[in-house]
């Protein structure tokens, strides 16, 4: 799309609240109270239905949905319904386990793809600082685990470019995520304006371009941004990950409170032969890995190292 190099920015507003690709409302947040009686559904939704949904979700993504979710799921999965001509839930969820398409489709539909440029911006501050260290020949390899619709991995992107001051830095980024409609967003790059204007000025007109004609209003990523990023899908519970190790830092953030304690310990563990011995884990603000002492020790601000062979 045609895009100019010079911004065009209005006064700050804040963007809406937002997280990478997971499912539902974080634990410990208030369920809303429903008003008098629930609406009369197009399709019949049985206890039976949501509990074949919940397996299925957490058999093969490894999300613990709960029972607050069943008008959540209705509504996300009524569509599919609609737009495949089933009559019922079960006929629904018989084709999505037929159908790889369909498949895909269901999981992407029990996702929720929420994200923004620099959240929890102490972690990239102390990133950019272990960048500045680098002084190895290798490049600086970075795996973004939950890169959603690509705020997150191009924040990563842009931290390396300012760091090494340069938009050609000597880092490879590996983004991934399990919904593949999020993921053809994070590649094209392109972005309403509001989703930028809470950097700054200087920080937009470097790593942005500003769309003109049909395309105002929007904003795209540099080209040089996109080429430090490979983009893959990867589900956490696959038995086997599209990765080459190791990696000196890892962003997992507001991934693992949708998982159960038993499947984040599994994770992890697959983690730490991926992580170099001295490499970064970054974690979610309401995320805490004591229950995996044994692989991850806390540095303090959500952000963890390999727990010593030797402790565990």
């Amino acid at each position: 799309m045609p895009m100019s190099d010079k911004p065009s920015l209005r006064a700050p507003r804040t963007p809406p609240a937002v997280r990478p690709s997971v499912l539902g409302r974080p634990e410990g947040t208030p369920a809303v109270r429903p008003s008098i009686a629930a609406p009369e559904r197009e399709f019949e939704f049985s206890n039976g239905d949501f509990e074949r949904v919940r397996a299925l979700i957490y058999k093969h993504a490894g999300i613990s949905l709960s029972p607050i979710k069943q008008d959540m799921v209705y509504s996300r999965l009524a569509r599919r319904l609609r737009a495949r001509g089933d009559r019922t839930f079960a006929e629904y969820l018989d084709r999505a386990q037929r159908e790889p398409e369909e498949w895909e489709t269901f999981v992407n539909s029990l996702t929720t793809n929420l994200t923004s440029f620099f959240r929890e911006a102490h972690h990239f501050d102390i990133l950019a600082e272990r960048l500045r260290k680098h002084t190895a020949k290798a490049p600086f390899r970075i795996w973004c685990s939950a890169a959603s619709t690509g705020e997150e991995p191009y924040s990563l992107a842009i931290t390396a470019c300012e760091a090494f001051n340069t938009l050609a830095p000597p880092v490879q980024i590996v983004a991934t995520d399990i919904d593949t409609n999020v993921l053809a967003t994070a590649q094209k790059g392109v972005y309403g304006i509001e989703r930028v204007e809470r950097m700054s000025r200087e920080r937009v007109q470097r790593f942005f371009l500003k769309g003109t004609g049909s395309q105002e209003g929007q904003v795209r990523v540099r080209p040089d941004l996109q080429r430090l990023i490979e983009f893959k899908r990867i589900n956490l519970l696959d038995k086997s990950w599209a990765l080459q190790g190791p990696f000196d830092a890892m962003f997992c953030r507001n991934v693992m409170i949708y998982f159960d304690k038993p499947t984040q310990h599994a994770i992890l563990e697959r983690f730490v032969p991926l992580l170099k011995p001295d490499g970064l884990l970054f974690a979610g603000h309401s995320e805490s890995f004591l229950h995996a002492a044994d692989l991850f020790r806390s540095l303090g601000r959500t952000v963890y190292e390999r727990t010593p062979a030797r402790v565990r």
